[in-house]
């Protein structure tokens, strides 16, 4: 990737390609899971202070899930506010069905 991506729909075609792995999504889904918990709790008894986990958890998750399982570079470093919005979306369409965790990447032989 030399050249900037100008949309988003360009963008989000790439991060699937960048999370093509079923390791990949099941630590993007599980890191965002645990954001909605943190958000959950800190509503629920006010102890803001545990905000600052937010990005601990999920970027946690998902930068150990590129370093190790995709290995590659997570796209937040080049496009953050296209990244962020990105997990949420796959999170999203993960839990409807929209996309699958089980990629054609992981049933291909090595």
């Amino acid at each position: 990737m030399t050249e900037r991506i100008k949309t988003y729909r360009e963008f989000y075609q790439f991060y699937l390609t960048e999370h093509s792995k079923t390791g990949t999504r099941i630590f993007h889904f599980i890191g965002t899971l645990l954001i909605f918990f943190v958000i959950g709790y800190v509503i629920s008894s006010g102890k803001e202070r545990f905000l600052w986990y937010i990005p601990i958890v999920g970027y946690g998750f998902a930068w150990f899930s590129h370093a190790v399982i995709e290995r590659n570079k997570p796209a937040t470093f080049k496009y953050p506010l296209w990244s962020l919005i990105s997990d949420f979306k796959l999170f999203f369409e993960l839990l409807i069905g929209k996309q699958k965790f089980i990629t054609k990447t992981d049933s291909q032989p090595h």
